[in-house]
């Protein structure tokens, strides 16, 4: 292969590599997952213990300490337990769109081996990120889940539609992450400014507040973060039994899509000139 050959990057490109070496992603991606733990006590084990510390604490703060309630449209639709959960909800999804960003202009720079073997596919090193991420954000999905279910005694139906609600996301940030996994190579900076983006993006999104508490005027900015919708339409499915705006997830879905086409695009055009700056 020669290094600084342009590869193939069309969106048929990118799906065919991802599929060649699934097996591949998968084994690293489990060793990413299990390489966070290494040399802990309870191994594994802490990626149950982190999110119900959160969700405790959150409980605690919020309906013992502040008294807190979510209120929509004048009503109050939670109780001081629930509130801890809606949070929540907010916070999974900021958590696993922060890691994935976060983590992407080290990939690169962080694996610089791989970059002198030219026969290894650098492209899948964000899908590995992406993956232990969504891994994690399935853990605390699962004890956001059992948690609703104490404290509500039962799980909306339309929890099922929680996998079209968070997939898009993850394939915005995927795509963010080959962009940003390239970029940090011939931009070192970005690595330190990309930390301050996801917590302006956190709270520039609904996650310690309803939208509807916004003025009126501002609500429609609030929907150019890539974390808005995917938020509240979580919150839907997950804690008030509504159904999503099918509309809306189709619209961010091609804009997902897209985005991660371009992002892929970018990383295969600039991937040539890694050996040459590392």
């Amino acid at each position: 292969m020669n290094p600084h050959e342009n590869l193939p990057a069309t969106p048929a490109a990118m799906i065919r590599n991802l599929w060649r070496n699934r097996d591949l992603i998968r084994q690293m991606t489990w060793r990413e997952v299990l390489g966070r733990y290494r040399g802990s006590l309870f191994g594994l084990a802490w990626s149950f213990f982190n999110p119900i510390l959160m969700l405790l604490v959150y409980t605690f703060v919020f309906s013992g300490v502040f008294k807190a309630r979510w209120v929509v449209d004048g009503d109050v639709q939670a109780s001081h337990t629930q509130f801890a959960l809606v949070l929540f909800v907010g916070l999974i999804i900021n958590g696993l769109f922060a890691e994935i960003l976060n983590r992407a202009p080290s990939l690169v720079l962080g694996n610089v081996n791989y970059v002198k073997k030219v026969v290894f596919p650098l492209d899948i090193l964000p899908v590995v990120t992406a993956g232990a991420a969504v891994f994690h954000g399935l853990v605390s999905t699962g004890v956001l889940v059992v948690a609703i279910l104490l404290v509500n005694g039962s799980l909306p139906w339309t929890a099922v539609f929680a996998p079209f609600v968070m997939i898009p996301l993850v394939v915005l940030a995927l795509g963010f992450a080959w962009f940003l996994a390239s970029l940090g190579v011939y931009l070192r900076d970005v690595g330190q400014t990309i930390g301050i983006l996801t917590t302006v993006l956190m709270f520039l999104a609904p996650v310690f507040y309803p939208t509807a508490a916004l003025p009126e005027f501002i609500r429609p900015w609030l929907l150019m973060n890539p974390l808005t919708l995917v938020i509240e339409q979580a919150r839907d499915v997950l804690i008030w039994g509504r159904m999503p705006s099918w509309r809306g997830l189709l619209i961010y879905s091609g804009v997902a899509v897209t985005c991660a086409w371009l992002g892929y695009f970018w990383f295969q055009r600039t991937r040539k000139g890694f050996a040459d700056v590392l």
